[in-house]
């Protein structure tokens, strides 16, 4: 009697039982289908995101002023001013020092105003006047500035060197090279790891008081 009765509560299994198993075998045949079955709207997705992909590095018209010559470009919208400069327009005497904007190697002017090209979009330029350390002087003729660094040494491996110049003429033009100290700190944003901000200092010191025009 007892045997007929654990036989008969084993055959009545709970009806929440019984769902749980149907559930449980519906999801596992389901997660199957979609492993082995690549799903439409899978696809339809990432066919979506390449596209925003590709709109996003398509490339864009610039129309710019580089050392005083004009040029239509295309350039994606990601590019920064200095890989422009350097990788598309050969001019290589900007230098990509640290590529974060704490060296200051990488200095230009944008309207006359001095920028850490490897913090400028190039497409920011649209319209503007950008020059380069390779647009500083006149022909054959260099620029005050740069005959000033030549004379009072101010620069030994030369790597920073575009950058300290470019920085410097601006320096000037802002008005901030009345003193020494005005000097090292409106200069500060420049490093020269070879250490030659003594003469750097006399050489900026030397073009501010003869009054040359920068």
């Amino acid at each position: 009697m007892k045997s007929r009765k654990t036989s008969s509560s084993s055959e009545d299994e709970p009806d929440s039982s019984l769902e749980a198993r149907r559930d449980f075998l519906k999801q596992s045949s389901l997660l199957t289908a979609l492993a082995l079955t690549p799903s439409t709207l899978v696809v339809a997705a990432e066919n979506r995101m390449d596209e925003k992909v590709a709109a996003y590095f398509e490339k864009v018209p610039l129309t710019m002023r580089l050392n005083g010559k004009p040029l239509n470009l295309s350039v994606e919208p990601r590019v920064t001013l200095l890989d422009l400069l350097r990788e598309q327009l050969d001019m290589t005497g900007t230098k990509k020092g640290c590529d974060y904007g704490q060296c200051g190697a990488c200095t230009v002017h944008i309207n006359g105003h001095r920028v850490l090209s490897c913090l400028s979009l190039a497409i920011m330029q649209n319209g503007k006047d950008v020059t380069t350390i390779e647009g500083l002087a006149n022909g054959e003729t260099l620029h005050p500035m740069q005959a000033a660094f030549i004379k009072h040494d101010g620069f030994q491996c030369g790597y920073c060197t575009p950058g300290q110049i470019m920085s410097a003429v601006a320096c000037i033009r802002e008005g901030h090279a009345d003193s020494e100290a005005e000097i090292r700190e409106y200069m500060s944003g420049n490093i020269c790891r070879c250490g030659a901000y003594n003469n750097i200092v006399e050489a900026i010191a030397e073009v501010r008081q003869g009054g040359q025009k920068v």
